[in-house]
């Protein structure tokens, strides 16, 4: 005798609650929350709609930017998970300014650095806040400018100061000096002197590495 159709009907309804109780669909909630790059999360609430809630915060020198509390209504956590990005902290530049002042800079922030009159930038102009939380490229510094011919100056100076000093060292040895015939060989001997001494700085100055 063959089974009426309609007596395997409660069998089915009983593997059908059997199988909502042991797996429960997932529109029912989300099995797992995001994961947040320097960051983590500091709350996770459940109702009893079976709704979840999570809350994120960032590691230390990191900038939560987003929603900090999404929610799961269904089977998808929406809004978009909030992201953590790096905070680099104002560059110190000496005789220069920034174009933009603030105490601190989200990644990926560029500002531009000009130096102060008077002075030349060393370095890149513009930098960026990079994720690992520094200044790329480098900071640049700001140096003192030094006019082109001033330095042919300074050292013309510095000529004219040395060739003084040994014009009142030769006439200092004339006064010592008894007789012309002295005279003319202690200037010989100064010479000589003058010449050893250019040898052994040209001897030097080859020694140096390049």
């Amino acid at each position: 005798m063959k089974p009426s159709s309609g007596s395997s009907e409660p069998a089915l309804c009983l593997l059908g609650v059997l199988a909502l109780l042991l797996c429960p669909p997932r529109v029912h909630g989300c099995s797992s929350y995001p994961r947040v790059k320097h960051g983590h999360v500091r709350e996770i609430t459940k109702r009893a709609s079976r709704m979840s809630w999570v809350t994120y915060e960032c590691d230390e020198g990191y900038k939560l930017v987003g929603v900090a509390k999404i929610p799961c209504p269904v089977s998808k956590w929406s809004p978009a998970v909030p992201q953590c990005k790096a905070l680099c902290l104002k560059p110190r530049i000496p005789n220069g300014r920034l174009s933009v002042e603030k105490e601190q800079y989200v990644n990926p922030e560029t500002i531009t650095v000009q130096c102060d009159p008077g002075y030349r930038m060393v370095g890149s102009q513009n930098i960026s806040c990079s994720e690992n939380k520094i200044w790329s490229p480098e900071v640049p510094k700001c140096e003192k400018e030094v006019l082109e011919g001033h330095e042919m100056i300074l050292a013309g100076r510095e000529m004219i100061l040395a060739g003084h000093e040994m014009i009142l060292a030769g006439k200092n040895l004339l006064n010592c000096l008894p007789n012309p015939q002295d005279t003319k060989m202690a200037l010989e001997l100064y010479k000589l002197s003058q010449e050893i001494k250019n040898l052994e700085k040209k001897r030097d100055e080859e020694k140096e590495p390049i």
